[in-house]
């Protein structure tokens, strides 16, 4: 489809986002992209926790979802007790609306499927399965998985059940972003939806564009966005600092929900594909193992002029996976979900209190050790 790239200022004052959100100024997110779009009119789907809909911050941001884990709510209560509320950080990095934590596609809105609870112990293959094909019947452009189990079948592969949920996403025109995993330096374990073809794999970097040491190396790994000593609000409105490749997914869902809203036409391959080409190389020299094709950038995937013929990893692989589905005999042994237990990829840090909410609104101080005295030297040398 023609482009034309022209700045349209959007319209409605946005929130601010505070020091220690350092991508906003590592991505340019207020002066170049915002003035294009701030990500109105689309859905992203968040499978997860369940997002606690009552903080100030997703005033507004969160639709009814569901629950998959067996309680009859709508997904707007996060019950991660253990991590301290991972569906509902996720949520806010990607459509938080300040004051504590603002997403980078704050006019967009938020859908919660829970997958999981703490400490629950089901069978997540077919939960995954069924929170992706809920998200695309329910109107959700881009799907959002920092989440995941260990791919019983490769790096390159994945259950039958979900690459099934993911075909359907795909024929749908939905963008599926998952977390690359979080034990790069230990097993490197390839992870699961993330491993299925048709899913934009997300490593970590910190601001200097540095891989982060745990984030996943393993082929599917497509690109990379800020994943190291970021912050969100969890359950309770607390703030905090972590690293991993959760932070780097949602950031990523985020940046996709902004090209979903600027073109509405554009297809989900064309919007993926243009993300990917937009990269700029990190890490190893050219594409690698933990990054992928590089950090994200979302004003120049935004307003690039990308070739027609430029590399799209993710929807290639579909489409081999498709042909070879096609021409290969039913399989006898893939009748039923494997058991995966899904958990999020927490990496370092978890999502342990610093601020504390008070009356539904967070009290803020300065963070110890990555203070803002800090976070004001990182340079935006990437947007």
């Amino acid at each position: 489809m023609a482009v034309t790239f022209t700045a349209t200022p959007v319209a409605g004052a946005t929130p601010q986002p505070r020091d220690e959100e350092w991508w906003f100024s590592t991505w340019d997110i207020q002066k170049k992209v915002w003035p294009l779009t701030t990500g109105r009119g689309v859905t992203v789907a968040v499978l997860d926790t369940g997002v606690n809909a009552k903080l100030p911050d997703l005033a507004g941001a969160v639709l009814p979802g569901t629950d998959l884990t067996g309680r009859k709510d709508d997904g707007r209560i996060d019950f991660d007790t253990a991590g301290g509320g991972h569906g509902t950080g996720m949520a806010a990095l990607i459509a938080g609306q300040g004051p504590t934590m603002v997403g980078v596609a704050p006019g967009a809105r938020i859908l919660p499927i829970t997958m999981f609870r703490a400490h629950a112990n089901f069978s997540g293959g077919d939960a995954q399965a069924n929170g992706i094909r809920y998200a695309v019947d329910h109107g959700a452009k881009v799907i959002s998985m920092s989440t995941g189990g260990v791919s019983p079948d490769g790096p390159l592969r994945c259950d039958y059940y979900i690459q099934g949920a993911v075909d359907y996403a795909i024929k749908h025109d939905v963008v599926l972003v998952a977390a690359a995993g979080n034990d790069g330096n230990t097993t490197n374990a390839p992870a699961s939806p993330t491993s299925c073809p048709g899913v934009l794999g997300v490593g970590a970097v910190d601001y200097q564009a540095r891989p982060w040491v745990q984030t996943a190396r393993q082929p599917y790994v497509v690109v990379a966005a800020p994943g190291v000593d970021t912050g969100s609000i969890g359950r309770a409105g607390v703030f905090s600092n972590a690293s991993g490749t959760s932070t780097s997914t949602a950031l990523t869902a985020g940046a996709v929900a902004l090209m979903r809203a600027r073109f509405p036409k554009m297809s989900g391959r064309e919007v993926v594909q243009r993300i990917i080409a937009s990269a700029i190389d990190t890490g190893s020299r050219g594409v690698d193992l933990q990054t992928g094709y590089g950090l994200i950038r979302p004003y120049h995937a935004l307003t690039d002029r990308v070739p027609a013929n430029a590399p799209n990893p993710v929807y290639e692989r579909w489409d081999k996976e498709q042909q070879s589905s096609a021409t290969a005999k039913p399989s006898t042994t893939s009748s039923a979900p494997h058991s995966v237990v899904a958990k999020p990829h927490r990496g370092s840090g978890g999502f342990s209190p610093i601020l504390y909410a008070v009356g539904g609104i967070a009290v803020l101080s300065l963070v110890a050790g990555i203070g803002v005295v800090v976070l004001r030297r990182r340079r935006q040398f990437l947007s």
